[in-house]
């Protein structure tokens, strides 16, 4: 029996992940995306969009296992990280691994917890691991955090540190389903509660496969004139004038080197999973504004203008010419 391809699998698993998450194709593709990019993603949103639903979906059709963590202030960094049990019977300390070791971890309202709980988090996403007392424990080879964040209720929370942002790959924006989308998704939920289960299940992707993915993906071929074109965007964030003149009034701080590395290896996901050999300027405006959204602080004068960071980055694409 021959084996599909990283790549006829991959595909398999995104129309699969299409079929169960109805009306947030973009979600999806950018989970894949930072399945292949080996980063995290922080995802915005209302309630209700099928944030949970995407990555727990995305668990049971790779191999490895999830985990949810809801954040809560009075959420400890033990909570998440882990910690050592004492074990009256020999006097000894055990230690007994927290929710952090799963492969795909949910962090859900993630800017609810407090500064402890995040820089424990900042070390396991940005070092892949976790230390406890004097000892420092690896994470899985396979590990994505995707967290949450909704922008309707802002009581009681706490915002995520530049440094914090700075280590996800995307910062994604989903908004309500159409109307259509909507009314299958009626149709589906009423299917999962009479448990009419479909007769495929789904594939069933070896993380093997995903390594594999990843080496193909970083062998498609990048031309010198595109990654001149990465590095000219990365650096009219932090220089914007030549493009715009006031557009210099409105930046106080740009995207740091992290958004160049994260450009690159974004588009090129992005032209693996459509399937072609090479990046093209396409792929990389297709994943500019998730990657410098989070990345890019506004001045105060910007946003008494009502400027956002997405138009910024918008003007910025229109503006910085293609090679």
């Amino acid at each position: 029996m021959t084996t599909a391809s990283p790549q006829t699998q991959l595909k398999a698993l995104r129309e699969h992940l299409n079929q169960r998450i109805v009306g947030q194709d973009g979600l999806v593709l950018r989970l894949l995306i930072a399945l292949l990019a080996d980063g995290h993603l922080l995802v915005e949103g209302a309630p209700g969009l099928a944030k949970t639903r995407a990555i727990k979906a995305l668990g049971e059709l790779i191999e490895g296992d999830f985990h949810r963590i809801q954040f809560t202030p009075d959420l400890l960094p033990a909570d998440v990280t882990g910690t050592e049990v004492y074990r009256p019977q020999d006097g000894s300390f055990q230690f007994r691994p927290g929710p952090i070791f799963h492969n795909l971890i949910l962090a859900d309202e993630i800017n609810r917890a407090p500064a402890k709980v995040q820089s424990a988090l900042l070390e396991a996403m940005a070092e892949r691991q976790v230390t406890i007392g004097h000892d420092t424990r690896p994470l899985p080879r396979l590990f994505l955090v995707m967290a949450t964040q909704n922008p309707i209720e802002q009581e009681g929370t706490y915002p995520l540190p530049e440094a914090q942002l700075d280590r996800f790959l995307m910062k994604l924006k989903i908004g309500y389903p159409s109307k259509d989308a909507e009314r299958r998704i009626l149709d589906l939920v009423h299917r999962e509660a009479s448990q009419e289960r479909p007769a495929d299940a789904g594939p069933q992707v070896a993380q093997e496969t995903i390594f594999a993915a990843r080496g193909e993906m970083l062998a498609l071929f990048l031309s010198d004139e595109l990654k001149d074109y990465i590095v000219d965007l990365v650096q009219a964030t932090r220089d914007p004038g030549p493009y715009k003149a006031e557009l210099e009034r409105w930046v106080q701080f740009g995207a740091s080197p992290r958004a160049t590395i994260a450009l690159d290896l974004c588009a090129r996901a992005h032209a693996w999973l459509t399937g072609r050999d090479h990046v093209n300027p396409e792929d990389i405006k297709a994943v500019a504004t998730d990657v410098l959204r989070h990345r890019v602080l506004l001045s105060f004068e910007a946003e008494a203008a009502g400027i956002t960071t997405d138009e910024f980055i918008h003007t910025l694409l229109a503006r910085v010419p293609l090679p």
